[in-house]
């Protein structure tokens, strides 16, 4: 059985750093696509980052590029959302997402998405 398994988040001032971790197991992840959203209060999930590494193609929302980075261990199945200069509006929960697509695209629809992690806080105080 596939699973997701995410860590980290947790409370920061603004301005701050935090990475949370996507672990996957049950599946080698280095041919799926992945992506990061968040819900936050009262909000729909929204898009964040996604990532097919077999094309080598990262996209972020807007509001985000510059300050999120998409990284990975391939050897572990884990990748990560480095998330620097944290603002308060960032505060979520956020979500990662895979899919073994046929194609190796970038998918920015939570509804593309077959797997989902648990979901983490990160709150960002002002």
């Amino acid at each position: 059985q596939v699973q997701l398994v995410q860590s980290g988040g947790g409370l920061v001032q603004t301005g701050g750093s935090l990475t949370l971790s996507c672990a996957a197991s049950g599946r080698r992840f280095a041919s799926a696509t992945l992506g990061w959203f968040r819900q936050g209060p009262g909000a729909e999930r929204e898009f964040v980052a996604t990532v097919n590494w077999v094309a080598g193609l990262t996209d972020y929302r807007d509001s985000v590029k510059g300050r999120f980075t998409i990284a990975s261990d391939n050897d572990k199945d884990t990748a990560y959302l480095q998330m620097i200069n944290l603002k308060p509006e960032n505060t979520a929960v956020y979500y990662c997402g895979i899919v073994w697509p046929e194609y190796t695209d970038l998918y920015y629809h939570e509804s593309e998405y077959s797997l989902w992690g648990q979901g983490v806080q990160v709150t960002v105080s002002s």
